[in-house]
């Protein structure tokens, strides 16, 4: 659990947040110019009320009670009406950068490295980009323009109690000190507890988050009263922590109320006295008894204020971080990709996620345009790394790997990528259309294209069974479609962006015999006179591939075709004749 509570008032925090308040720079004069507007209002009631009592009611003066009368409701008016453009106007700015601020989030978390999602629970960036932004909202609405506002009244209001008459303003403002002091305790105590809140949302989003995202996990290992368990466990978290911000305010905000008791109490014994004694008019008295409950109201709301500031304070923190976070490898190419052939080669090529655990040490290999290269070899040996460097999602540690003769680095990254399609194992659908997932919002991906595409791989069949055909929804992750139909749509949204490079990630590993032979001839589809790239698992798929490369422990350890190996008798007939004994023992029994 974080410690860092923050400050009520981190400038350097504020500023990196007021950089979005530039462009909504007339919405921000508006909100100071209101703010100011009100505070120098905030007196005039009282000093109404006091005319009212000490000059007409007092002289029995009705025309002059029915006129000041007048101006007291206009007064109100108008105070409501600067209180209504306030509110709008600062809520206005609040969500305008919060809106703008989400968007650039949201924007640097696309260009996060793999390995930050490989790191961090994906409750984590849903919180900083949800619930986090909204309580950046409050510092405007709720937070420091009310701040400013309340301290100006403040200023404004005892100024004027001085003017009138200094001996009941010291009288009226003795219990003060106490306010302060037990404002400043208040605020010290409640800091810590906002930032446990924050804290404790986060943990709770991201266990929500993951254990829906598994639910079926959960359910096969019987795990629900286990992991109803831990819910709990994190859910009495976040209510203590809740809890305990508001015991303090359950205890601060009657000290408030007994301490303006207090002052007014004071302020009638003392102004009483005067009265009879005609030195102080019984108006005064009244406006001075106004005049403590609009003092005490703003410090009372002071204290809750600098905490909605402190929320906000440190929710701003959280997403400076993110922010401050180094996104993903640097797009420092130029090239663009438009022609790519598709010839792709790996020079001595050495990768580690750290520094001393390499997963390929000194790999090199080449594929020629129109060429399929298979990738084999036990779990960990390497295979899914290579894709994942081809791709430029993590950067080479040593050596060179060239596509057209040309070091990766110097491509445009987004070029690139567009030109080489993955076809995973585990296909990932958007609970969305068919035809969204497969187009993903590209435009030039016509529903033409589309079912042109499926006809290739021979999805076509099914999903003309579908209600709505292509406009149905798969559901999250594409769960009412079964294994077979979700690979077929990866294969289709493989097809319609015409890749230079196509990589298939053990497309075929859990998919039943039937789906097997579908995929088999959609791979055979795809792969025509394009090169190809294919992580296998069942080594009877790659019997055709142009090449094969056998990998051990991040190593090359063969390369030929699948008779060469096979003539070989080392690493590639020992995986071959594994999988043959097993095929047999499975159709014997």
């Amino acid at each position: 659990m974080s410690s860092v509570t923050g400050k009520a008032f981190d400038f350097p925090i504020l500023k990196k947040v007021f950089v979005f308040v530039k462009p909504y720079q007339n919405i921000f004069r508006t909100t100071i110019i209101l703010t100011v507007v009100m505070a120098l209002l905030g007196p005039l009631r009282p000093w109404l009320a006091q005319i009212a009592l000490d000059n007409y009611i007092a002289g029995n003066d009705q025309i002059g009670l029915i006129y000041i009368t007048i101006v007291m409701v206009a007064v109100l008016l108008i105070q409501s009406g600067f209180q209504f453009f306030h509110s709008y106007y600062t809520n206005l700015l609040g969500q305008n950068v919060i809106r703008d601020m989400r968007v650039k989030l949201y924007r640097h978390i696309l260009d996060f490295k793999i390995p930050y999602f490989d790191k961090t629970p994906i409750g984590t960036p849903v919180t900083r980009t949800i619930s986090d932004m909204e309580t950046i909202a409050d510092i405007f609405s709720d937070g420091l323009l009310v701040i400013i506002g309340d301290i100006l009244q403040l200023v404004v209001i005892i100024s004027y109690m001085f003017y009138i008459d200094w001996q009941l303003t010291l009288i009226s403002l003795s219990t003060i000190p106490l306010l302060l002091v037990a404002t400043n305790v208040f605020k010290n105590k409640i800091k810590s507890t906002f930032n446990d809140v924050r804290t404790q949302v986060a943990d709770l989003n991201v266990f929500v988050q993951e254990h829906l995202t598994g639910m079926r996990i959960v359910q096969v290992f019987n795990r629900e009263e286990q992991e109803m368990q831990n819910f709990r466990v994190i859910n009495k978290m976040h209510k203590d922590a809740n809890v305990k911000s508001v015991w303090y305010y359950s205890i601060f905000f009657p000290v408030v109320e007994i301490l303006s008791a207090i002052s007014i109490g004071l302020i009638v014994w003392w102004g009483a006295g005067e009265v009879l004694a005609e030195t102080v008019s019984f108006g005064m008295v009244v406006a001075f008894i106004m005049y403590i409950n609009l003092l005490f109201r703003p410090i009372r709301e002071l204290a809750d204020k600098f905490n909605t500031l402190q929320m906000g304070m440190v929710s701003s923190e959280r997403i400076s971080k993110v922010f401050e976070t180094p996104t993903g490898i640097p797009n420092n190419g130029t090239l663009p990709a438009d022609n790519l052939k598709g010839d792709v080669e790996f020079r001595n090529v050495w990768f580690a996620y750290n520094d001393e655990d390499w997963i390929l040490k000194g790999v090199s290999f080449n594929v020629k345009p129109g060429e399929s290269l298979a990738l084999v070899g036990a779990t960990g040996a390497g295979k899914s790394t290579i894709i994942n460097l081809i791709n430029r999602f993590y950067e080479i540690n040593k050596g060179q790997i060239f596509v057209d003769g040309v070091e990766i680095k110097k491509y445009d990254i987004y070029q690139l990528r567009k030109k080489i399609a993955v076809v995973l194992q585990d296909v990932f659908l958007f609970s969305d259309t068919i035809e969204n997932n497969i187009s993903l919002g590209n435009p030039a991906i016509t529903p033409a294209l589309i079912e042109e595409g499926a006809r290739k791989v021979g999805a076509d069949i099914f999903i003309d069974k579908l209600p709505g055909k292509y406009q149905f929804n798969p559901g999250e992750r594409g769960n009412m479609l079964s294994m077979g139909q979700r690979q077929l749509i990866s294969f289709i949204r493989a097809y319609v962006y015409q890749p230079s490079v196509l990589i298939l990630d053990e497309a075929t590993s859990s998919i039943d015999s039937e789906s097997e032979q579908m995929i088999i001839k959609a791979t055979a589809v795809l792969t025509q006179n394009r090169t190809s790239i294919v992580i296998a698992h069942r080594l009877a798929t790659i019997q055709n591939a142009t090449k094969i490369i056998v990998m051990d422990h991040g190593e090359v350890k063969e390369e030929g075709s699948h008779f060469e190996l096979i003539r070989k008798r080392g690493w590639y007939y020992k995986l071959y004749e594994i999988q043959f004994i097993n095929q047999s023992q499975e159709a014997d029994n």
